[in-house]
């Protein structure tokens, strides 16, 4: 039984290597995929230049649509641009917090907002809880008060 907290403790230290593994892989690919947002952006401002240089022209038949609907498009493609880069830090953040075993309640926040993605997101978000909620972990990620001096 005396061999019971280190086991703990390697299994512990395992799951949070394993942990660091996967937010250092999503947060690769979620930067990765934040760059077809800014396909959006390029779509968006082709739109927008090509409807107003169109509406400007008006002798082919019909009417040009608008040219904020260009703008909308890139509006939108920069917003979600900024956010997957957004979550693409935060996950870089968390993969350095769990090697640092600092900011825990960060890290179960970054793991929430995580299971919104299925199916990868998902798993690792319910992975992090179930790993952060243990009480071994949670004393790894308690700062050690300072010796007293004197």
């Amino acid at each position: 039984m005396a061999d019971e907290p280190n086991r703990q403790s390697i299994i512990d230290e395992e799951h949070l290597q394993l942990l660091k593994i996967g937010y250092l892989v999503s947060g690769c690919l979620t930067a990765l995929f934040s760059l077809f947002a800014l396909f959006y952006v390029g779509m968006g401002i082709f739109m927008a230049l090509t409807m107003s240089h169109a509406a400007a022209n008006p002798g082919k038949g019909g009417e040009a649509p608008p040219a904020f609907i260009g703008w909308i498009f890139a509006v939108f493609g920069g917003l979600l641009f900024l956010a997957l880069v957004s979550m693409a830090i935060a996950r870089f953040w968390v993969a350095r917090c769990l090697s640092r075993r600092q900011s825990r309640t960060f890290c179960l926040v970054i793991a929430g907002i995580g299971c919104l993605e299925f199916p990868y997101g998902m798993l690792l978000g319910v992975a992090t809880f179930v790993v952060l909620v243990r009480d071994s972990v949670t004393r790894l990620f308690t700062p050690v008060p300072p010796a007293p001096s004197g």
